[in-house]
């Protein structure tokens, strides 16, 4: 397994000097934004499709770092009710999965998305309840007239541009949001559906980020190391169920934290060790999201929590003591 970021965390820094950064950290690889909401600060896929010079530069950068890309982040919703936000997030996928099919890259992460509650919504509309009745017909219009339609043609797309791995990143908000939802698209669409396993987005709704990992053996594509901070006394009193400001975190029921100051060293050890139970030995990705925390910080935090607890030799294919 090896130690990757996500490198939208220094947007504002040329790539190159990012990329001399986590060289200096010891990270071996970077999962790059180029569209959606992870932005196109280090990559323009519409650039680097058209333009072969630049291209090469942009290539040539990460290996003069020693820094492999493992995944291209296209995080959107392209099934937003309004048209014209549906087809700018739809189009940043198309370009983000010819740009990967380029340069040999099979994975792309993104949002499952969340369309309206019907076809004359503007807006998307995320149902978490099965009664009033109202909410099963929107999850019955979202599921089966918009979202796997939707995906199924995508699938077929990515495929035959050599794109083999779509990995949903589990996220409330969006219809894909739980071990559940992830695997009921993929039964639809297709073993190209995956996860883009993120715990904190579980830890948060009460799912044990290892239960879930069992659930998902040979459906995780990726791994974002992002922790969540659940806080007892504010749970306590309001649930989980949080929708003040990320920046309001004292009054809050969690918060994003680095990996490690959500939850200790036996969880994530236990987190990773299940990882390899059920297959997955490629990249932990740190995605910097603490607000109590500078990038530098966080990730200077996260990848020293992270080098103590990560499994890095191949697995034993023997045990001498059997």
């Amino acid at each position: 397994m090896k130690l990757s970021v996500l490198t939208n965390l220094f947007a504002a820094m040329p790539l190159d000097e990012a990329l001399a950064k986590f060289e200096k950290l010891g990270i071996e690889a970077v999962e790059i934004g180029c569209g959606g909401y992870p932005g196109k600060a280090h990559c323009d896929p519409k650039v680097l499709l058209n333009d072969e010079k630049a291209l090469k530069t942009w290539l040539d950068t990460f290996k003069k770092h020693n820094v492999e890309i493992c995944a291209l982040s296209v995080h959107g919703n392209a099934v937003h009710p309004d048209k014209a936000i549906a087809k700018q997030f739809h189009d940043d996928f198309v370009d983000a999965v010819l740009l990967a099919e380029k340069i040999g890259i099979d994975t792309v992460i993104t949002f499952s998305g969340c369309p309206g509650g019907c076809a004359e919504d503007k807006t998307p509309n995320w149902a978490t309840c099965a009664w009033p009745d109202d909410f099963l017909a929107v999850l019955d219009y979202q599921w089966n007239q918009v979202l796997i339609p939707y995906w199924k043609k995508m699938a077929e797309f990515c495929l035959a541009h050599k794109v083999t791995k779509i990995a949903f990143e589990m996220h409330p908000g969006f219809c894909v949001y739980n071990p559940e939802t992830l695997l009921k698209l993929r039964a639809a669409v297709g073993d190209i559906i995956g996860a883009n396993f993120d715990p904190s987005h579980l830890i948060w709704q009460g799912i044990d980020p290892v239960a879930a990992i069992r659930e998902l053996q040979g459906a995780i594509y990726h791994f974002h190391a992002k922790d969540t901070k659940i806080d007892k006394y504010n749970t306590a009193k309001f649930g989980v169920l949080d929708t003040k400001h990320y920046s309001d975190e004292i009054h809050r029921s969690w918060v994003f934290r680095s990996v490690g100051y959500g939850n200790g060293l036996d969880y994530w050890r236990d987190m990773i060790s299940n990882l390899r139970l059920v297959g997955y030995d490629k990249v932990m990705s740190i995605e910097h999201e603490d607000s109590l925390m500078t990038p530098d910080e966080g990730l200077e935090h996260a990848v020293k929590f992270l080098k103590e607890s990560m499994i890095k030799d191949p697995k034993p294919t023997t045990m001498g003591w059997a």
